[in-house]
């Protein structure tokens, strides 16, 4: 055995990290691609929303008082869901919901008169202005 060479040297082990390297990248493409989803997906449900108000909105505006109970009803409700985020408009609600009570609640109701209907146009107008 005197005849082995000496001058090579065994295998030597060397650190291999690129398994946590690539679960590592892995890991940030991930959480890039779910923030860029989160946030197109906010972007299009505020979107939809803004879409809910004007559709609310022109529904309310174009309510027909010939036939004012119902009328009446519908103006509550799509006044409420209007005039949520905006204090102006809120203020003025709280004044023409009861304006509306003489037409709810009874069988036969008068046409809308002209205090309720110019409280109406100004509701109207506010709302306009905060869409």
């Amino acid at each position: 055995m005197e005849n082995q060479l000496r001058d090579i040297k065994p295998l030597l082990e060397i650190p291999d990290s690129s398994y946590y390297v690539f679960v590592g990248l892995l890991f940030l493409a991930i959480s890039i691609v779910v923030f860029v989803l989160f946030f197109l997906i906010k972007k299009f449900w505020k979107q939809r929303k803004i879409d809910m108000q004007k559709v609310y909105f022109e529904q309310f505006k174009n309510l027909d008082w010939s036939d004012a109970k119902t009328s009446a009803y519908e103006a509550t409700k799509l006044g409420r869901i209007l005039t949520k985020n905006n204090e102006r408009a809120k203020e003025i609600y709280g004044q023409f919901v009861p304006m509306l009570e003489a037409y709810k609640y009874k069988k036969e109701v008068p046409l809308l008169d002209e205090k309720t209907l110019n409280q109406y146009t100004l509701l109207v107008h506010i709302i306009d202005e905060s869409i």
